[in-house]
């Protein structure tokens, strides 16, 4: 699902990532591990498209997404990805019901997609109850617990049914409780939904539930 061949990415004189190259199957969920500043964020912003290398190759389902310019790359992203940060992100003035709508919505208004809003609106819901939030879909960000607000954040990463999920620190800024709710989640929606998942961590029992985990260092994998 996933090749990276010979990765490099410079910021100024600083480089970053030296020559990466791994490979991940489809329905693997894979954790990416190392101290800080050993390249782990920037290698999964390259691999979710957000931030481009400055050499080698990168493939996902078998496209190599620098190749792709403007629209083309923009249509990939929206379909085949997903992405989960630290932070939630989710847009205040929204319910989390719209947030969870917004990339559909997206991608409807650039014509990569056709179904009606009511379809939408539906698939959004049932993300909503998979994620234990069913009576929670019209409350806006502010009305809600930290746990249940990167909740609504991974539903909104999967609404366009992405082949892949990549996921920074996601339970990073989460209390023991939920940060455990939430690493049940990501095994819960391979089972559901099949997705290739990458997840940078520094938790450790995250890292061990793992099909398998790769060590950064210096801005190699070792």
């Amino acid at each position: 699902m996933i090749k990276a061949v010979n990765v490099h990415k410079y910021f100024g004189n600083l480089h970053v990532l030296k020559g990466v190259g791994l490979s991940i199957g489809a329905g693997e969920i894979v954790s990416i591990v190392g101290k800080s500043g050993a390249g782990k964020s920037t290698l999964l912003q390259i691999m979710g498209t957000l931030l481009p290398p400055d050499e080698g190759t990168l493939l996902i389902d078998g496209t190599d997404i620098y190749s792709l310019r403007g629209r083309a790359l923009s249509m990939f992203r929206n379909q085949k990805i997903g992405f989960v940060f630290q932070f939630h992100h989710l847009l205040p003035e929204f319910t989390a019901l719209e947030n969870v709508m917004m990339p559909a919505l997206i991608a409807r208004a650039q014509g990569f997609r056709r179904e009606s809003q009511s379809a939408l609106r539906e698939r959004a819901e049932a993300l909503l109850a998979e994620m234990g939030l069913a009576g929670r879909s019209s409350h806006k960000p502010s009305e809600l617990s930290g746990g249940e607000q990167q909740r609504v954040a991974i539903a909104r990463a999967l609404v366009n049914n992405p082949a892949v999920l990549f996921a920074d620190e996601p339970s990073g800024n989460l209390d023991s409780k939920n940060k455990e709710e939430i690493h049940n989640l990501f095994f819960k929606l391979r089972e559901l939904h099949g997705q290739t998942i990458v997840i940078v961590t520094h938790d450790a029992e995250l890292a061990r539930r793992s099909d398998r985990t790769l060590e950064m260092q210096d801005g190699t994998i070792i």
